[in-house]
């Protein structure tokens, strides 16, 4: 009688697909051909115009002139538009600028929404849904801009970087995010805790937020690319240019067609072409966007989904 060895599973790679349910059929080699082209054509469509970008900001002025504008195909990289950029001026004080209110924001927003998160998710804490009804109020109605401008305004923060966060610091939405998440907490996890003399605020340092680092990094991407990207706010109370952040700048120079302060010269000595100095600015405000998002993206799902589906 021959002994029947069961062979050991496979444990899949990395990289490799999750195992199939088996009431799901396995997908044919035309749908898989189809996905492929899909995803191709959507990545082309995505890629196509930043290579564009990123390859005008390193083109000279004869290349850019030879081929009338955009460069698709590079040609005597240099990297002169950088270098005049962060050289000094009102560029290089802007990303300054862009980089710090990001950083004072985004911090200043998460502390308030997690604790106000927090506070909501907890059923017995004190007017707790007269406070979420009022949040969710103001997702559905609003006093206007020019209200919102007279309130900054009688407040003293016109000219003051205040204005660029405290107006939208906080977002009712990733609120009601970290709220769901929160309620999916364990309510035994921090009775026990409770019970143990642990407070609200030890509570939520050293089990609430270990707990939430997935919904928690990405509620904080959300905010510090609505910082990064935000314009309208310093367009509006700003009245001094030494203080605009980088996304105004880069919107001045695309819309008047000149160069800041300090490039100038360099333009006019043909060093290099005023398309490249504006696509160099473009690829500034684009590059932590795009160097954070894939560090946050592995958290997306589970950050977003259980905090929704929870809620």
């Amino acid at each position: 009688m021959t002994a029947v060895i069961d062979k050991p599973v496979r444990k899949p790679g990395r990289w490799a697909a999750p195992p199939r349910p088996v009431w799901e059929e396995p997908p044919t080699k035309a749908g898989l051909a189809g996905k492929g082209l899909v995803l191709a054509i959507a990545c082309l469509a995505i890629l196509f115009p930043l290579w564009i970008v990123v390859v005008t900001s390193l083109s000279t002025r004869e290349t850019i002139d030879e081929a009338g504008g955009l460069v698709m195909v590079p040609k005597d990289i240099t990297f002169v538009a950088y270098q005049e950029l962060l050289s000094g001026g009102q560029v290089s004080r802007a990303a300054i600028i862009s980089v710090l209110v990001t950083l004072v924001g985004t911090l200043f927003s998460m502390t308030v929404s997690v604790l106000c998160a927090y506070g909501l998710s907890r059923t017995g804490s004190l007017g707790h849904r007269w406070i979420l009804m009022t949040l969710l109020a103001t997702m559905f109605f609003s006093a206007g801009l020019i209200p919102t401008y007279l309130l900054v305004q009688t407040l003293g923060l016109t000219d003051t970087y205040l204005a660029l966060i405290l107006p939208s610091a906080i977002s009712v939405f990733n609120i009601l995010v970290l709220r769901g998440f929160f309620m999916g907490i364990s309510q035994e996890l921090i009775d026990s805790a409770r019970i143990d003399g642990a407070g609200d605020f030890r509570i939520l340092w050293q089990i609430v937020m270990p707990l939430s680092r997935a919904v928690i990094a990405v509620i904080t991407l959300f905010y510090a690319v609505g910082y990064w990207s935000a314009w309208f706010n310093a367009s509006l109370y700003l009245n001094d240019q030494d203080m605009m952040p980088l996304q105004n700048v880069m919107i001045q120079l695309v819309q008047k067609q000149e160069a800041p302060v300090g490039l100038g010269q360099a333009i006019k000595t043909g060093q290099l072409s005023g398309l490249a100095v504006q696509m160099a600015v473009m690829v500034m405000a684009l590059l932590p966007v795009a160097v954070l998002s894939p560090f946050v993206q592995r958290h997306f799902k589970k950050g977003m989904l259980t905090g929704a589906v929870k809620g």
